[in-house]
């Protein structure tokens, strides 16, 4: 047993982030997780197109998958740059879009740093566009999406893993991990797999086992946003608090505070939508 532990608590020591490398140029497998969460959301929106009858065009999805992904580079980075670490970057400005160290040699690094928050915030804006542009219902374009993302957010958080990143807070739990990121060399609770499990897959599982239930439109995107806030916001607990920022009120961090507003603004939401719908069937 003391083995089986032993090969598990160094996992993250023994994985390469990089996938390929070919001079400059490194293909990481985070960049690849990307490609995978893409690729699972898109094809599962698909699957809801053919067998439930929502009344979007493939066509339609596929034009908006492109605003989709450009609004999750684009906002991710943005939020990233905002909420964590602004003052750096005003600093060091051509750092927020190009992927090389300047400062240090001409040296492809990729963008490190990305924000939950932000890339939703984009896509928010992104969707209220669209649908203003071809005259679809933004409800149900959310509602379509809703469920498929969290399965697709998995990926995202094992790029994480694979990249020793994010790591957790100290702790003594048999599963705790080394990550080799962590220059104090302690034993850590693997938050990234926290994540992924709980972020991910149980809220993909509830949100695809109700999605045919919820007859509120605009439900389905409240509850994904009531379901994320909470559960990221007791899973922070577990988190390793960003070293620039550290705890912000309190023994609050960054992002239990965006996680508060998101799960409130979804209960708001719900609440708000779930009574429009019973005032129009009220005068129907």
């Amino acid at each position: 047993m003391k083995e089986l532990i032993d090969w598990w608590s160094h996992i993250p020591e023994q994985l390469n982030p990089i996938f390929l490398k070919v001079g400059i140029i490194q293909v990481h497998y985070y960049g690849l997780m990307y490609l995978l969460a893409f690729l699972t959301v898109y094809l599962l929106v698909l699957y809801r197109l053919k067998n439930e009858n929502i009344g979007f065009k493939k066509e339609v999805i596929a034009n908006y998958f492109t605003w989709l992904v450009l609004a999750v580079l684009i906002g991710g980075r943005l939020g990233y740059v905002l909420f964590y670490n602004l003052f750096y970057y005003l600093k060091h400005p051509l750092e927020i879009f190009l992927p090389f160290d300047i400062n240090n040699g001409f040296q492809y690094t990729g963008l490190y740093g990305m924000s939950y928050h932000g890339a939703l915030i984009a896509i928010i804006i992104a969707s209220v566009v669209f649908c203003r542009k071809y005259k679809l219902n933004f409800w149900l374009l959310a509602d379509l999406f809703a469920p498929a993302v969290p399965l697709g957010y998995t990926f995202g958080r094992l790029g994480n893993f694979i990249n020793g990143e994010l790591y957790g807070r100290v702790t003594g739990v048999p599963w705790g991990m080394y990550f080799p990121l962590d220059l104090t060399h302690r034993l850590r609770h693997p938050s990234q797999l926290y994540e992924m499990l709980f972020e991910g897959v149980l809220l993909f599982i509830i949100l695809w086992s109700v999605r045919k239930k919820i007859r509120i439109p605009g439900g389905i995107f409240s509850l994904y946003l009531i379901g994320y806030g909470t559960i990221r916001f007791f899973l922070e607990f577990f988190r390793q608090p960003d070293a620039q920022l550290g705890f912000v009120v309190g023994y609050l961090t960054m992002g239990q505070i965006l996680c508060l507003i998101m799960a409130i603004g979804g209960l708001i939401l719900l609440i708000k939508q779930r009574k429009f719908n019973l005032d129009r069937r009220l005068l129907a």
